[in-house]
């Protein structure tokens, strides 16, 4: 990878990325000077500044990242030796790794993103940085320099996706490499300094059975759901912030067969179906003029004419609802979608204020009986105070009494208490109501038999 730029003869290898010589540095500064969080960041500020003006950016481009990453420690060694700073091995691995990571990753945050024990990452300007584990938020020691180093890093995000943050545009969805989910906001709606919430997700999608070990569902659920996606039924998916909306519709989709056509629609891509036939749309932004943009509502129509066996859009907002609900009428049977609500009732009243704001002159009660046609089941989630996500409610919908959706609830959670570590104590069971869409899966040979509910 090096013929394009060849090193002189007397070049060690570990100095292969350097366009000029290591200079000598101050006089040597006492170890414990080191020891504090701010002389740290102080210190490999200083320090990737010098690399910088030192190594051969055209260089590392050439190379894999993993061949960098082999020589840069020798390098950093070699820059700490001409500047005297007395750091063990330890000290000198962990600056090496940090400094890698304001090159080629996205700066401190980098080790929280490696670390699959952290679900959340939440950057409340350069001085707080908290993680969410399990379930519950802890802070960590990591720290930025200042908020513009905070304001890098969500730029270097950002582009990468093609979006833009600035003052004009102070807020922006977008999505890592991963698929992990990001929000930022700048000045002038931030009012201490840059925010960044990073929402991460597995590097192997969950399935229903990997949720039914966690204690989300069970095993009973989880075949229900399943059968329900195999069987193209509709479904919408409803929960709060972070309760596992986007989880879950991963999960399910997986029983989605493989010689189907999937068109996923979302604000910022990060649904990971495993299938192979899959065509993923995001929506864009309006540019610096403010034109160009490009609404879920856009997405969803066009979809309709890529010939789509399912619609799967990510989370629904706004006036898309409406032509989702058409697409669910219109033979796109198996669709799905998310939703905020508190409620499997919340998530109906909510598709119905959407479709009211799309700008349709249409009475309430034909909205219902669009609603009541077009979903089958809609599948509730919470999140409790334990940091765990329950399937709390699944219902199916079963037409229209008078003016009022009909609804049936098949499944349950049901909290009874919470222990002293602060665990909530409860359990799920059937209700004990025989679901109409039994009938219509034994049809397509899949025959469910659901246990009785649990007594008491």
């Amino acid at each position: 990878m090096f013929e394009r730029l060849p090193p002189p003869a007397s070049t060690p290898p570990a100095a292969r990325f350097l366009v000029a010589a290591t200079a000598p540095g101050p006089a040597a500064t006492p170890a414990s000077a080191y020891e504090s969080s701010t002389a740290y960041v102080e210190l490999k500020v200083r320090m990737h500044r010098k690399l910088i003006g030192m190594i051969n950016l055209a260089a590392i481009e050439q190379l894999e990242p993993a061949d960098f990453r082999a020589q840069f420690s020798d390098i950093v060694n070699e820059v700490l030796a001409g500047e005297q700073i007395p750091l063990n091995g330890a000290e000198r691995a962990r600056l090496a790794t940090d400094i890698l990571d304001e090159f080629l990753g996205l700066g401190p945050i980098e080790p929280l993103l490696k670390d699959i024990t952290v679900t959340d990452i939440l950057v409340n300007t350069y001085r707080h940085v908290y993680v969410e584990r399990r379930g519950r938020l802890e802070p960590t020691e990591v720290r930025f320099k200042d908020n513009g180093h905070l304001l890098r890093i969500i730029d270097k995000i950002v582009s990468r996706v093609g979006r833009r943050i600035d003052e004009s545009c102070p807020m922006v969805d977008a999505r890592l490499a991963d698929g992990s989910r990001i929000n930022a906001v700048v000045a002038p709606i931030a009012v201490d300094g840059p925010v960044l919430s990073i929402r991460k997700f597995s590097e192997k999608p969950y399935s229903l059975e990997h949720l039914a070990n966690f204690g989300s569902l069970t095993t009973e659920m989880a075949s229900v759901l399943a059968a329900l996606v195999k069987c193209r039924f509709n479904i919408l998916i409803s929960g709060g912030t972070g309760s596992g909306k986007t989880t879950l519709l991963n999960a399910m989709s997986r029983y989605i067969g493989e010689q189907e056509r999937i068109v996923t629609i979302e604000d910022a891509a990060e649904l990971r179906l495993q299938q192979s036939h899959v065509v993923r749309l995001e929506t864009r932004p309006s540019n610096v003029e403010g034109q160009g943009e490009i609404v879920q509502r856009d997405l969803v129509k066009n979809a309709l004419r890529m010939r789509p066996d399912r619609i799967i859009v990510g989370e629904a907002r706004g006036a898309e609802a409406f032509d989702m609900l058409q697409a669910m009428n219109t033979g796109h049977d198996g669709s799905m979608t998310t939703i905020h609500a508190n409620t499997c009732r919340d998530a109906l009243g909510r598709v119905e204020q959407m479709i009211s704001i799309a700008g349709l002159d249409l009475p309430i009660r034909s909205i219902r009986a669009q609603i009541a046609s077009a979903l089958d089941v809609v599948v509730q989630l919470s999140r409790f105070s334990d940091g765990v996500r329950r399937v709390v409610s699944i219902q199916e919908i079963t037409g229209m009494e008078g003016d009022v959706i009909a609804m049936q609830e098949i499944f349950e959670f049901r909290q009874r208490s919470v222990d002293a570590d602060g665990r909530i104590l409860g359990a799920f069971g059937a209700t004990g109501v025989r679901p109409m869409f039994i009938e219509r899966l034994a049809v397509q040979g899949v025959h469910l038999s659901l246990s009785p509910p649990a007594a008491g």
